[in-house]
């Protein structure tokens, strides 16, 4: 039914589709975060080129459109965890801890000592998740020009 977690897999190029996912999973958050959501800008090709920067954590159906994503890349003794995204039908099996366990592993393998992500301060659902999946809160920040915290720091050690 489903492929398996890929890590950086060779054969992906659907760009497409993971804008398409990504747009689905983050349009619940569009009214309620200020500011927007980096995502409101990004193309196709700032995708690919994200996906060549950093790595690509991702979970495709048996047709190899991407179900669900997560964007890792290496900050000092820390692999950061960003654009994560899981299709509404997949929700509840599972899959969030297997792209989680994916990018453990990948950290793992870098010798890196801790996950680490941030979301935004609204989206309390997301918290919730995070803190489900073992990870707790080191601060609070605040996007440029912003004088209060929009955006809370989650860390998972290994």
């Amino acid at each position: 039914m489903f492929k398996m977690i890929e890590t950086n897999p060779q054969d992906f190029d659907d760009f497409a589709g993971l804008l398409a996912l990504l747009h689905s999973c983050f349009a619940f958050m569009e009214s309620r975060i200020d500011p927007p959501s980096s995502l409101d800008k990004m193309t196709q090709a700032d995708l690919r080129a994200k996906a060549q920067a950093e790595n690509l954590i991702l979970f495709r159906d048996k047709t190899g459109a991407p179900k669900a994503c997560l964007f890792a890349v290496q900050q000092n003794q820390r692999l950061y965890l960003g654009k994560m995204a899981v299709a509404q039908e997949l929700r509840g099996q599972g899959i969030a801890r297997a792209l989680i366990g994916a990018a453990e592993k990948l950290a793992r393998d870098l010798g890196l000592s801790a996950l680490a992500l941030q979301t935004r301060v609204e989206l309390t659902e997301n918290h919730a998740c995070f803190t489900r999946l073992g990870f707790t809160e080191t601060a609070r920040v605040a996007h440029a020009g912003y004088d209060h915290p929009t955006s809370i720091c989650f860390q998972r050690m290994l």
